[in-house]
This record gives structure tokens, sequence and C-alpha cells, in this order.
């Protein structure tokens, strides 16, 4: 019996052993959790991962951003922090300890410039002892490739660069076959640059001009796609527009350049009067005389005090003007109204000898008081009989 009482006694002692045993392996991590301010977060979420064996627990912070997790068995852990409902920050391969908790502390603040170093180490190519250290090799090999990926867009923006720039002088040069193979390289390193289609259009549009029959025609169908392109990405610029309208214009795509010219004008209404008489005059060098007058009509009724505009209305005016047997010549409504208009605009101006001698022609007569406000006023010199 008393071996029995013994054995009963063994039996229990090495279960209470096993059982102090098995408490005193539980740890704890405690901690704390700042803001970019250095002010305590409430309510971010601690998310407790062991690594050796399959175990995940949570705990979210008190009112001053503090936080404690108790009974974790002994272990490694990784411990996230969640706030608004986006993992902020990590601090993996924690390993517990009997007796006073482990802590791990978040430090948004801290995160935030060490991400700013981070940046610029990897702006500048260079990474110190320091911030190597202290990175996760899945951080190293982020920070790598952005640093490759950075170094290749240089590159490529240097090569962009250079053949923007060489396209450019060759266009001013006139050099329009080198012009366009420069600029076309550009547009394949960066497809995405509309100021690249746009200069390649120049380009396309001032071979078209130097070339004849088929080869004219292909240049110019290729000008048409590169604005295509240009205002495809970005179709609020009225210039763009304009140009294009002008360059349709040329081609001989009247139509197409009115259409093109309104939306210039309404994109862009305090140049529309500019666009108009720019057509205009595309117009008048084309031999479209009908359109080309509508144009600078347009570019009147948008801005009256456009004097080139009253200008070349005028005479496009005086090309419909109608002369009778014994050779007076009956101008249409607005003629004189416009020569006159010039003159008032611009009495000095290149368009004002042009402008008296047609309303000599006109009228019998030219007003003396077209001057400039400066000077003093020029009379007239009075008619031979």
């Amino acid at each position: 019996m008393d071996k029995v009482i013994r054995k009963t006694a063994v039996l229990i002692t090495f279960f209470l052993f096993m059982g102090v045993a098995a408490f005193a392996q539980t740890s704890a991590l405690e901690g704390d959790v700042k803001d970019e301010n250095g002010k305590g977060i409430q309510g971010a979420l601690i998310k407790i991962t062991r690594t050796d064996i399959k175990g995940n627990y949570k705990v979210k912070t008190d009112k001053k951003g503090h936080f404690f997790h108790a009974g974790l068995p002994l272990g490694t852990y990784n411990v996230a922090v969640e706030i608004d409902g986006q993992d902020r920050d990590t601090v993996n391969g924690v390993r517990t300890r009997l007796g006073d908790p482990t802590p791990v502390n978040f430090d948004l603040k801290a995160k935030k410039m060490q991400a700013e170093e981070l940046q610029k180490a990897a702006e500048s190519g260079t990474l110190t002892k320091e911030q190597a250290r202290d990175m996760s090799p899945e951080q190293k090999a982020a920070l790598e490739k952005q640093m490759k990926d950075r170094s290749a867009a240089l590159q490529k923006n240097k090569a962009l660069n250079d053949a923007f720039n060489a396209g450019r002088e060759a266009l001013n040069a006139k050099q329009y076959d080198v012009a366009v193979q420069n600029l076309e390289k550009a547009t394949e390193l960066d497809a995405t640059q509309h100021v690249v289609w746009a200069q390649l259009a120049d380009a396309y549009g001032a071979l078209a001009g130097s070339k004849t029959g088929q080869e004219q025609t292909d240049a110019y169908g290729k000008a048409i796609n590169a604005w295509n392109k240009a205002i495809e990405l970005k179709a609020d610029d009225g210039s763009y527009h304009n140009n294009y309208a002008l360059l349709l214009a040329r081609a001989k795509k009247f139509d197409e350049a009115q259409a093109e010219l309104n939306k210039a004008a309404t994109l862009d209404p305090a140049q529309a009067g500019k666009f108009y008489y720019n057509l205009g005059a595309v117009l008048v060098n084309a031999g479209q005389l009908e359109p080309a007058g509508t144009a600078f009509k347009k570019a009147i009724d948008t801005d009256p005090n456009y004097a080139d505009a009253q200008y070349q209305y005028g005479v496009y005016l005086v090309s419909k003007a109608q002369v009778s047997a014994d050779g007076k010549i009956t101008p249409p409504p607005g003629t004189v109204e416009a020569f006159q208009k010039y003159l008032e605009l611009k009495p000095d101006g290149p368009f004002a000898q042009p402008s008296k001698e047609m309303l000599q022609t006109l009228t019998g007569s030219v007003s003396t008081t077209y001057s400039n406000p400066s000077a003093p006023a020029k009379k007239a010199a009075p008619k031979k009989k």
C-alpha cells in the first residue's frame, strides 16, 4: 500500500512539474504604434504570425497606441500593423522570450523617412551599408529592380531626347529626310509623347511640300497619321487642331480642314481669329478663293479688330466686284468697310498703301483721318485734274 501511495505521489509531482513547465513556456509581445506625427494610433490591428509552426494571433492598440499580447508560445513571429485596411509596416523574425514581453514598435514617421532615404538611394544608385543591413531580402530585391529600371529609363530618356533634338535641328535646317528619320526613332522609343508626334507631323508635312506626285501624297498621308496620334494623346490642344487643319488644307482636304479648324476655335476661342486667318492664307495659296473668303470672314466675325483679316477679306470681295461697260466698279457690300477698318486699325501697316489705293479706285477718295495716333495727321495729296 505504501508503495502505491509513493508511486501516486511521484506521478502527481511529475504532472505538476510538466504543467508548470508548460505554463512557463508561454511569452508575450507588446509595443507602440505611432503615426507620421509621432502620435499613438488607436485601433491599429497587430497581426502576429508564427513562422516555425502554424499560429496566428491578433490584437488592437488602445487609445494611446499601445498593444500587449500574452500567452504566445515561445517561437519566432512576423508582426505586422494594419491601419485602415492596409498593412503599413512589418517586423519579421521576432523571437519571443521567457519573462518580460518582447518589444515590437512601429514608428510610421521613421518608416517614412527610411522610405525617402531608400528612394534617394534608388535615384542616385548608391546604397549605404547601414541601409543594406536593415533591409530584408525582399526589400533589397525590390530596390535593386527599381534602381535597374531607373537606369534603363534614364538611358531611354537620353536616347529619346537625342533623337527628338536631332529631328528638330534637321527640320529647322530643312533636312526633312533626316528630321523624319530621327523623329520616327523618337516615336519608337516612346509612343506616348504627343510633342514628338506633332514634330513628326510637321516634318512629314514639310517633306511633302518638297515632293511631287505619289511621293507627296505618301508624305501627306504619314503627316496626317502623325497628327492623329498627337491629337489622340492631347485632344484638348487647340493649336494642334489648327496646325492639323493647315496640313489638311495643303493636302487639299478642305472639308476636313474646316472641321478641324472649328474644333480649334471651340477649344481656344481667344485664338480663333488667328486660326481662321491662317487657314484663309493657306487656302489662298492653294487657289481656293471661295473657302478662303469664308475663312477670312469667320476671322473678322470672331475678332473684328484683326486688321490683316479685314484687308484679306476686302481683297476677296474685290475679286467678286462687278465691272460695268463704262468701267465702273461695283464691289460687294462690305468691301469698302473692310479696307477702311484695316486703315483704322493699322494706318501705317504693311497693307495701308494697298488699302488706300483700293479705296481710291472704288470710291474716288481716301479719308485723311487714317494715321498713327502718335504721329501728326498727314493730309492727302490733292487729286490731279
